[in-house]
Parts: structure tokens; C-alpha cells; sequence
């Protein structure tokens, strides 16, 4: 009998499906699959933004592989139209690209935090000493700063922390009142703000040549010669020189239709999916996917990569003081839950 209830039902289900015409049923699909979608995608930005960095960019204008300081603007791995990362030494010296400064980002997420990855561009890495070149340079730089966000019951929740990328080191800085103190991996520091249009944000610092990044009560800029970029959501700005205190880098998303995610398989642009080509130098930049540093340990969620694929295990390890701390991924794009 139960059998046969279940039998009735189903059919009246077909019955009932069939009904609704191949058009109408696609679209609701659609609906329901685009929505959640795209809502995430505008709050990921709106979060993104809300937390992204004010990052001091140190500019060295000696030797000539610095291009008078060009070669340290943040910019698009793609600034020269094309994604072919063999040519980017090369493109970035033609006066005619001027490489507009943006931050790729990403978002991850637990049941209790958010943690934002920043990565910023540069297609040298570079030394002005001319014995080291092609041994201390290469085509292509990726450095970047995974931030670390406490969920509570406002908008857009609480910057705790940050990690950041340091060529194959990482740096861990705790916010001032964040209640974080050492985990596995010492605390380098405490983290500095500057207000910009009533949001306190965490100042960062690049170093020119190499470009890796620390926070910047830690690394500051040698010198009068150094960039100040603000994060926009929409707008893209390229220095009008070297002394430049006030440049926009547009947020991009990492996961958006045809970008750094999706191109990870473009042998053009990447080596085995995970770090860029080159035609030059010695060394490369790997993608955040493939970022690491060379003595965690190898502890879980340390391995390479794992700022991008597992960073609740990375904070985990690095801090203690983190309080309700889940690491279970409710949303999670580089594993697939999105």
C-alpha cells in the first residue's frame, strides 16, 4: 500500500511538471540559482571594501629595471591587454601602458568569521644592483594580506588580524583591542589605522623591488618617494608620480566571469594553475592558491596554499584568543561551496 502511495504521488509530480512549459521552468531555475549568487557577490564586494587596507607602496627609482619607479605601481595582471604573463617585463616599460592600479580579492567564510584575501600585482620584481639581475629578479609579482574578520551583530562585522605575504613568509599582526595573542607562530606586531571617509581601515606597506608586504607599523617607506592607495569599488587610478598620496586601486573579485580563478588553467598566464609564466628572471609569483610560507611546519592547513583554501585552519594555528571560532566553510569558493 505504501508503495503505491508513493507511486500516486510521483505521478501526479510528472503530471503536474509537465505542465509548465520547458521556457518558464528553465527560468525559474535560473532565478533561484542567480539570486543567492549575485547577492553574495554585491555584499563580497561591500565587505571586501569595508575592510580593505590603506596600502603605502615604497617606490625606488634607481637602476634602470625600476622604470623610475613604475615598476613598483600595483596593477592588473593583465594591464597590457592581453593574458599572456611572458610579456608583462616587457610591456610595462612601453610608455603607452600606464597599468592602473587595482587589489584582487576573495572571500571565505565560517559560521563565525570572515577572511578576506588582497592580492596586489606587479609585473617586475626587481633589483637595481646589475650583478643580480636575472638571479635576484623575475617576470610577474604577487604579494598579498589574508584579513581576518569577527562576525557580530553589525553589517559588516570586526577586523581582528591580518596575515601577510612576505615572498615565502608570513607576518601575523593582531588589531589593538582584538583579544588575539600568540598561537603556533608568534605575533609580529599590532596593527596601525588610518580613517579614510569615516572608515578605520588597517595601513599596510609594500617594499619597493620585491614588493612584500608587512603591516605598516613594521615596514614603512624609505624616503619621500612612495604611493598611497585607497581601495574604490569601482574606480582605478594610476599615479601622477612617485610622491602620490591619494590613488584609487579598484577592487576585483578573484572568482569574477573569466578572471584570476577561471584563467588558472590559461598556460599563457600560469604555470601548472598555480604560478604565473615568465620569460625572465629567476623565480616566480605564485597565485594566493599556491602562496606559502617555508617554515610553518606543514601543520594542517598550512601547506601551500592554504591561506586561500583552508585560512580558518591558517588563523587557527597562528592565533589563540580567537574565542567562537568554526572551521567549517559555509562558503568557501576555492573548494566549491558557493
Amino acid at each position: 500500500m505504501k508503495n503505491s502511495i508513493k507511486l500516486s504521488m510521483l505521478l501526479s509530480f510528472l503530471i503536474i511538471s509537465c505542465e509548465v512549459s520547458e521556457d518558464s521552468y528553465n527560468d525559474e531555475v535560473l532565478e533561484v540559482k542567480e539570486e543567492p549568487t549575485q547577492k553574495n557577490a554585491n555584499f563580497h564586494l561591500d565587505l571586501a571594501f569595508y575592510h580593505a587596507p590603506v596600502h603605502y607602496q615604497d617606490v625606488d627609482r634607481t637602476g634602470s629595471h625600476g622604470l623610475n619607479g613604475k615598476a613598483d605601481y600595483i596593477t592588473r595582471y593583465d594591464f597590457d591587454g592581453d593574458f599572456n604573463a611572458k610579456n608583462n617585463w616587457n610591456n610595462i616599460a612601453s610608455s603607452s601602458r600606464k597599468g592602473k592600479a587595482v587589489g584582487y580579492y576573495s572571500v571565505v567564510e565560517t559560521a563565525t568569521h570572515y577572511f578576506i584575501t588582497y592580492a596586489f600585482f606587479h609585473p617586475r620584481d626587481w633589483t637595481d644592483i646589475w650583478f643580480l639581475y636575472r638571479i635576484d629578479e623575475h617576470e610577474n609579482d604577487l604579494e598579498g594580506v589574508l584579513t581576518v574578520v569577527k562576525k557580530d551583530n553589525s553589517t559588516y562585522g570586526k577586523a581582528i588580524g591580518i596575515v601577510t605575504v612576505f615572498h615565502s613568509d608570513f607576518y601575523s599582526y593582531k588589531a589593538s583591542n582584538s583579544g588575539l595573542t600568540n598561537g603556533n607562530e608568534d605575533i609580529d606586531g599590532t596593527l596601525t589605522t588610518q580613517n579614510h571617509n569615516g572608515i578605520n581601515r588597517f595601513k599596510t606597506s609594500a617594499e619597493a623591488k620585491g614588493h612584500g608586504i608587512k603591516a605598516h607599523v613594521k615596514q614603512q617607506p624609505g624616503g619621500s618617494d612612495y604611493i598611497v592607495y585607497y581601495p574604490s569599488k569601482t574606480i582605478s587610478e594610476y599615479p601622477s608620480d612617485i610622491y602620490d598620496r591619494n590613488v584609487k586601486y579598484k577592487l576585483v573579485n578573484i572568482f569574477e566571469n573569466g578572471g584570476m580563478w577561471d584563467q588558472r588553467l590559461n598556460a599563457n598566464l600560469f604555470s601548472n594553475a598555480k604560478s604565473f609564466q615568465k620569460s625572465y628572471g629567476n623565480g616566480s609569483a605564485n597565485a594566493p592558491w599556491n602562496w606559502d610560507d617555508k617554515n610553518d611546519g606543514g601543520n594542517q592547513g598550512l601547506l601551500a596554499g592554504g591561506l586561500a583554501y583552508y585560512p580558518a585552519h591558517l588563523v587557527d594555528e597562528y592565533f589563540n584568543g580567537l574565542g567562537n571560532f568554526s572551521k567549517t566553510y559555509v562558503y568557501n569558493p576555492y573548494l566549491g561551496l558557493d
